[in-house]
């Protein structure tokens, strides 16, 4: 029973996270009881209980964000009504199909319902069921680092003052790890805060970050045309705002079915999907692998364009062997993307997809009329 709760929490970006939260609190409240003492000033003492609520917030979002979870689509999932199947894409690993606003997360291993992202500061995915706990996170932070920004910069600028000290100077280590924590201080504030606007415009918007690229491609793909793609789920900013904040952070509704509005049903935006993986298979193109890949994120044998250009996302790289034969749907100057195709038809569907060197792979062109030509001719 302890074990998933230490595997969550054990990783890189959780511990970063809060070895941060640590330092900065720590570090803010040593300087507040210093330079503006909370026994000895009424405003000190408004200081450092404002300072003390934000951080103990920051914490306590935090781990209900890692612990609370996105909520995960139940395995084997299916419609109500079996009919509803083809507007739904499946899940060969969840052996179900995907409800609305679900989506599949390679690194959770499930169907995460009403998926956002996966956040690696929280080694979690952002969704349906966290999605409140994970933006208060994000406010509770940026609020107490301004406040632990200003507290520790008025310290500091008392301490270089050539003014008496109304307390004990200190050595040169907590001066450097102040000035430290001030930068993470300012860090915080300008990279979660700008994670925090983009986080408050989409739930305003009530698209989750994966929905806003889905409907970007709607849009692209009916340029030029009369017919516009609606956008189902955006019933004005105060509703959308009602579907995630709540005094308690408790979502509304169940995660499958939501609130649409006129004009579309619970398959408008999974019908889109459908129709753009459609148009994605017929711009695939078919690669064969002539050189092995090992996967790595620093492929020092295929060359320096390889090695200096890598996919600018957190997409994995997969290996491949000669031979294989690889469904190519992204390209670059140097790096493909692509599902490794399966051999063995009978066996269970596990889908092999990522970014690997271009070098690795040529493309296989099919010609048919000429192979029809052949076929006559013996």
């Amino acid at each position: 029973m302890c074990v998933d709760p230490l595997k969550k929490i054990c990783h890189w970006g959780p511990l970063t996270a809060l070895g941060i939260i640590k330092i900065i609190t720590l570090m803010t409240i040593h300087c507040s009881r210093q330079w503006w003492p909370p026994q000895e000033s009424f405003f000190g003492a408004v200081n450092f209980i404002l300072f003390f609520c934000l951080s103990g917030s920051t914490l306590f979002h935090f781990i209900s964000a890692i612990y609370e979870g996105p909520g995960f689509l139940p395995l084997k999932w299916m419609p109500e009504k079996a009919t509803d199947t083809q507007y739904l894409q499946y899940c060969f690993v969840c052996e179900g199909y995907k409800a609305p606003r679900s989506h599949h997360c390679r690194k959770c291993g499930r169907c995460i319902m009403k998926m956002d992202h996966h956040c690696p500061w929280i080694n979690n995915c952002v969704g349906y069921y966290n999605h409140c706990h994970f933006t208060a996170f994000l406010a509770s932070a940026v609020a107490g680092c301004c406040v632990s920004t200003f507290t520790l910069v008025s310290w500091v600028m008392t301490v270089l003052s050539l003014k008496p000290l109304s307390f004990p100077p200190p050595s040169i280590f907590i001066l450097i790890l102040v000035i430290f924590s001030i930068g993470l201080s300012i860090g915080v504030i300008l990279a979660v805060g700008t994670l925090l606007y983009f986080q408050l415009l989409s739930i305003i918007k009530n698209r989750t970050e994966i929905e806003a690229w889905i409907s970007e491609k709607a849009h692209y793909r009916r340029f030029g045309t009369r017919d516009k793609f609606i956008y189902p789920y955006s019933k004005g900013w105060r509703f959308n705002l009602q579907q995630v904040f709540t005094w308690d952070c408790t979502p509304v509704g169940d995660g499958i079915h939501w609130p649409v509005i006129d004009g579309c049903d619970q398959y408008t935006l999974t019908r889109e999907q459908l129709a753009q993986k459609k148009d994605k298979r017929k711009r695939a193109k078919t690669y064969r692998v002539i050189e092995e890949a090992h996967g790595s994120y620093l492929p020092l044998k295929h060359g320096w364009g390889v090695l200096c250009h890598p996919p600018c996302t957190d997409e994995q790289r997969i290996k491949l062997k000669v031979g294989d034969i690889v469904i190519v749907t992204r390209w670059r100057k140097y790096w493909l993307f692509g599902e490794k195709k399966q051999n063995n038809e009978n066996e269970k569907q596990i889908r092999t997809r990522g970014w690997f060197p271009r070098p690795c792979a040529i493309e296989v062109i099919e010609n048919e009329a000429y192979s029809s030509a052949l076929t006559k001719s013996d």
